[in-house]
């Protein structure tokens, strides 16, 4: 299934049905009256935010979604039906935005979470309504009103709790796969990746969190360049960030200045998260060689670097471990004397501490 996370519609509440003009005309009753039904309520419009979707395709060949107009009202005072309502199904993580792209209009961020954009127009009241002691024969009814319409833009952003950003050819799928069962596509050129990937990442029975690998970022990428920042929306969520710098180039300092430059530039929060910063594809390199570019890294950074290989599988544990207790820190779930609990290392190679 194609990936998309942006979507132009159309959407259009119904109009209310006209209200009826009618007499009651029967043999031997002299004296009808007026009876003419009211029209029915047109249908509204809602958006519903439901589970096991993960893009907007469906919303890539119809873009167009009309309610139903309320049936006019009959004589014998019968009511006319209701329009049907239009039901927009969405991914959770998804966000209704105005057609300008200033306004957020509903952010449907829990499953089951359901919210009208457009209300329906009401039906007429028939010419009963208006009967009286000095209008005892009125000849009119009222129209029903009409619905409303709008463009709005539907934007997904993904709901995941950690997110693993860098340049191109970081090795970020190759991380996702070694973490998850997810299977994105790996090679060795840049931008692989061409939309975000998720998978889950199951430690143990009670250590489970959702990873998203996001396509790599290049310098001048707020400005448009390479895929530009279109895609770094599904990080927005996320508690944590992993930073995956490839250990094999030579400027392991400037490739992470780049990427927080660009986060910096994109706003919304993204460089202020909680971040992890990895040395990756070190098994590729010598000992001598790992220390002086993680040196490098610590100096440019100001924070010590994880080294790892999503390869060979070093160090990946140990640093889902620690993604994983900063989304629970992040949260709330831990309070501070676990968290420095979980920093201390067993003076046992068993784990046993007197």
């Amino acid at each position: 299934m194609k990936f998309l996370d942006q979507a132009k519609i159309y959407i259009r509440s119904g109009n209310g049905g006209g209200g009826a003009v009618s007499f009651r005309r029967e043999k031997y009753i002299e004296y009808g009256g007026p009876d003419g039904g009211d029209g029915g309520r047109g249908g509204d419009v809602w958006i519903e935010a439901v589970d096991g979707l993960n893009t907007l395709i469906d919303y890539r060949y119809q873009q167009h979604f009309k309610a139903e107009t309320g049936v006019h009202g009959m004589g014998r005072n019968r009511h006319g039906a209701n329009g049907a309502d239009v039901v927009l199904r969405v991914p959770v993580g998804t966000q209704v935005l105005s057609e300008d792209k200033q306004q957020v209009i509903a952010d449907m961020a829990t499953s089951g979470q359901r919210i009208r954009l457009l209300k329906g127009g009401n039906g007429g009241f028939g010419n009963t309504h208006f009967k009286g002691p000095i209008n005892q024969a009125p000849k009119f009814a009222n129209p029903g009103l009409d619905g409303e319409e709008a463009w709005i833009w539907l934007r997904l952003k993904l709901i995941a709790d950690v997110g693993l950003v860098g340049l191109p050819n970081a090795g970020k799928s190759t991380f996702l796969a070694a973490a998850s069962a997810a299977k994105p596509k790996i090679a060795d050129y840049p931008f692989t990746t061409l939309q975000p990937n998720l998978g889950v990442v199951d430690l143990s029975l009670g250590e489970r969190f959702v990873l998203a690998d996001i396509p790599g970022l290049i310098e001048g990428a707020s400005e448009g360049a390479g895929l530009g920042v279109r895609f770094l929306g599904h990080v927005e969520r996320t508690a944590v960030l992993i930073h995956l710098v490839d250990a094999t180039q030579e400027d392991v300092a400037g490739a992470w200045a780049t990427v927080r430059q660009e986060l910096q530039a994109y706003g919304e929060g993204i460089a202020e998260k909680s971040e992890i910063l990895v040395l990756n594809k070190v098994d590729a390199l010598d000992e001598e060689t790992r220390a002086a570019k993680a040196a490098e890294l610590e100096a440019a950074a100001g924070i010590k670097p994880r080294l790892a290989s999503g390869v060979s599988g070093e160090g990946v544990t140990d640093l889902l471990r620690e993604a994983f207790r900063r989304v629970r820190r992040q949260r709330g779930e831990i309070v501070e004397a676990e968290d420095a609990e979980a920093l201390e290392s067993p003076a046992d190679p068993d784990g046993w501490t007197p």
